[in-house]
């Protein structure tokens, strides 16, 4: 045998070698796994909305005042955002619970730019219906019906993997539609 020849037998050899080596590593040639790297978990973070809608008692009609007012249970509001070219970015309606509070997650709310698509800037809330036939009719209290801002109360709630920062708006209200204003 030649020189060259050698050398190509004793190449075959050492990638026959090395390929019995790996399988008896348990690695297969084919489909090699490999442990994955350490990917430390990611941090879920929400942006939440919550408030209480109320039934205005007629004594206050046409006032901002909430005095002797009830919450409403199964109410509807909604919650739009506003992107910087002022074309809504978010919309969805959430009803309030036995107490007429709602708690708003905005699960697919995103912000591309920091200032102004953050929610203080470009979310509000507004009324959308009432289940009480006789408290269903629309009152402006805190802007409900043009939407009302939110506020940031320095509210969250955080666990290991988990945020949430929680915005508020202000009190929400229907009123009787039969109430005589007060004469001040």
């Amino acid at each position: 045998m030649t020189r060259t020849q050698n050398l190509f037998l004793l190449s075959v050899l050492v990638l026959a070698l090395a390929f019995s080596y790996a399988n008896a590593d348990g690695y297969e040639t084919k489909t090699k796994s490999y442990p994955k790297p350490y990917a430390p978990p990611t941090k879920v973070t929400d942006v939440v909305v919550e408030g209480i809608v109320y039934c205005q008692s007629c004594k206050y009609a046409g006032a901002w005042s909430l005095d002797e007012a009830k919450p409403i249970a199964g109410a509807h509001i909604s919650v739009i955002c506003r992107n910087q070219k002022d074309r809504i970015s978010y919309y969805k309606a959430y009803t309030t619970n036995g107490d007429g509070y709602f708690y708003a997650k905005l699960q697919g709310f995103s912000m591309k730019h920091q200032l102004l698509d953050h929610p203080l800037q470009a979310c509000v809330v507004k009324l959308v219906s009432s289940p009480i036939d006789s408290c269903d009719v629309f009152t402006n209290i805190n802007y409900g019906v043009n939407g009302a801002k939110l506020r940031y109360e320095n509210k969250k709630i955080m666990t290991k993997n988990y945020e949430a920062v929680i915005y508020a708006a202000g009190p929400l209200a229907f009123r009787p539609d039969h109430c005589i204003p007060n004469q001040y």
